[in-house]
């Protein structure tokens, strides 16, 4: 069987549908490679892409995706609810068949690299695919959003050099590649507008400020509505129905429960199959047990 690779690029642009028309195709433009699903939101001004396929096919649509997001979006005027650096922010490699981690961690550095002498473009390297461990984590190589990374490379700050480009932020700002295995985007939108709430709990239960490990998570006003925002980096060993139970006892405390939840992208299946088990008490419950499964 041969090798297929995913990447779930994500870009700074959610409120111009033609201008991520024009980046979901460049995306899309490449034999080999294909966009499987995209989303945007307005609120965070961002847009989620997964494409599937070979390596090498991958790593040319992301090279597309990422010049034409150079090419459309302009940093400078750039605003959004969502930490982010640059046009293109951040481009994770996550191997799915017939691939190692490993493997994706030198697509990613072969593909910062590219982006960087053809493109102008800064690129850090992080997750699996970080040369320093500070930038392990995209938080930190965030730090400041787009605004504070260009005031620090103005300065001349070493800690925040690029792995590869030029020490300097343009119009497309910067963009962080790497290599990581499946992540699930969950958000939980709570019964309130106090955007204070969903910060106080987003604090409580992400494993930086001392809550669940593989958990990053932070507190956001969307549509209206207090959201928790989050990131799964491992959903096998911090699952979702254990966080969302953690967030309704959170929320319990401030008078408020949880509205709905939402997937910004895709969801392995073997994650709803626990969220189900656990929910409804399947001990039992597996793969095959669903008849679709067998269908397949």
């Amino acid at each position: 069987m041969s090798a297929i690779v995913e990447s779930v690029p994500n870009f700074s642009e959610g409120r111009r549908p033609d201008v991520i028309a024009a980046i979901v195709e460049a995306y899309n433009s490449v034999n080999g490679a294909r966009v499987i699903d995209y989303s945007s939101d307005a609120d965070h001004n961002r847009s989620v892409v997964t494409l599937v396929g070979s390596p090498e096919a991958v790593s040319e649509a992301l090279f597309r995706g990422i010049a034409k997001a150079a090419e459309l979006i302009d940093m400078t005027v750039h605003r959004g609810e969502h930490p982010r650096i640059g046009a293109t922010d951040v481009v994770p490699f996550v191997p799915i068949r017939d691939i190692t981690m490993e493997e994706c961690v030198e697509l990613a550095k072969a593909l910062a690299r590219r982006v960087s002498e053809e493109l102008g473009i800064p690129t850090y390297l992080y997750y699996r695919a970080a040369q320093r461990p500070d930038r392990e984590v995209l938080a930190n190589i965030r730090k400041g959003e787009y605004e504070g990374l260009k005031a620090a490379l103005e300065a001349g700050d070493p800690d925040r050099l690029p792995d590869f480009g030029p020490p300097k932020l343009g119009t497309a700002g910067a963009t962080v590649i790497g290599a990581r295995p499946p992540l699930i985007a969950y958000n939980i939108y709570l019964t309130t507008d106090d955007v204070s709430i969903a910060k106080k709990i987003a604090k409580a239960i992400r494993h930086s400020s001392g809550g669940m490990r593989y958990l990053q998570a932070m507190g956001l006003l969307v549509e209206g509505k207090a959201q928790v925002s989050m990131n799964f980096l491992d959903y096998t060993r911090t699952p979702l129905y254990r966080v969302t139970e953690l967030i309704r006892r959170e929320a319990q405390r401030y008078g408020v429960t949880i509205h709905s939840a939402e997937l910004i992208g895709l969801i392995p299946e073997q994650a709803l199959l626990d969220a189900a088990q656990w929910y409804l008490q399947l001990d039992n419950l597996k793969p095959e047990s669903i008849l679709e499964w067998h269908i397949r």
